[in-house]
């Protein structure tokens, strides 16, 4: 086994302020105190926050120092997510940066958080990449796990970890964690879900291996997590199987059944065009604009224009 450590930050994220200069001191605390750590991954958004009219192109400003704290420090660096400008349109996009500060590679998230995340676009093409003599890493971005597919085709190209900064200060963080673990033990890989705290997330970050067993979950500050990672053991429960038992990836593999589900053309999407437009719910009100008590309606404007979320959910 080739040792390599990752250290997750859970840190503060402020709306107001470039956060870059914290993350840089959070860096360089990491490599003065962990020595042994070789990666760094923040939340989403944490650089810039929230606000898709902070949107920078890339390469841009915030990029390139970050490009200069991994050559500085040696380290492979995931500073979460920015919104990137990209032909007039705005993303939610991870970069990759390796030691030498060359950018391997940018992911752009695919679900945004609908409604709530409103004016950014769906990205479109999956990331992996190797750590040479270490293994396959693939990039996903907070909503992304809401849905397996994203996750299991990361797998399906390679990946033994998955990297996942997330913002979320939402109710709904205890499932999450769930689905972290069963992204994780499904899989059959390292899930590593970092969150923020403070004003813009709720914390509770969580680290999982291949066994579905959580190696840590965070509380509700701040917190530096790092962990070495055994990607000797995935080879090995993906070859006999979670904890000697099921083996899911060979079983998907052999697979004898189609998803048509998949297919816009051969299945009907009846039921699933019955559940009308992804819209963001509000008190209902009457004839006279009086909010009611009933069942909520639906608000089709943010209170503050601009803002990805009013919900301060990403």
């Amino acid at each position: 086994m080739v040792p390599f450590s990752i250290a997750g930050v859970q840190m503060s994220v402020s709306l107001a302020n470039d956060n870059i200069d914290l993350m840089e001191r959070r860096v360089a605390t990491i490599v003065h105190r962990f020595p042994w750590v070789h990666m760094v991954l923040f939340s989403e958004l944490a650089a810039l926050g929230p606000d898709p009219r902070n949107a920078q192109p890339m390469p841009g400003p915030a990029e390139e120092r970050f490009r200069d704290i991994a050559r500085r420090h040696g380290i492979w660096l995931i500073p979460g997510s920015i919104f990137e400008l990209r032909e007039g349109l705005v993303y939610n996009t991870a970069p990759v940066i390796d030691p030498a500060g060359n950018v391997v590679g940018r992911y752009r998230k695919m679900f945004p958080f609908r409604p709530y995340e409103i004016g950014v676009e769906s990205g479109t093409e999956f990331l992996v990449f190797d750590v040479p003599e270490v293994g396959r890493f693939g990039l996903s971005i907070c909503y992304d796990m809401w849905f397996p597919e994203t996750t299991r085709t990361l797998v399906a190209m390679g990946a033994e970890v998955i990297l996942h900064p997330t913002m979320t200060d939402t109710i709904d963080r205890d499932v999450e964690l769930s689905i972290a673990r069963a992204m994780a033990v499904t899989n059959q890989c390292y899930f590593f879900d970092i969150n923020g705290a403070g004003e813009w997330g709720n914390g509770r970050s969580i680290i999982v291996g291949p066994s579905g067993y959580v190696i840590h979950e965070a509380g509700g500050g701040e917190e530096i997590m790092p962990v070495e990672i055994n990607l000797s053991r995935v080879r090995r429960e993906r070859e006999v199987g979670m904890r000697g038992l099921g083996q899911p990836l060979k079983s998907f593999r052999d697979r004898p059944v189609r998803f048509d589900v998949y297919d816009p053309a051969t299945f009907d999407n009846t039921y699933l065009d019955s559940l009308g437009p992804v819209e963001k719910p509000a008190r209902p009100v009457n004839d006279n604009g009086v909010v009611v008590a009933g069942t909520p309606g639906v608000q089709g404007e943010y209170p503050v224009a601009g803002l990805a979320a009013s919900s301060t959910r990403s």
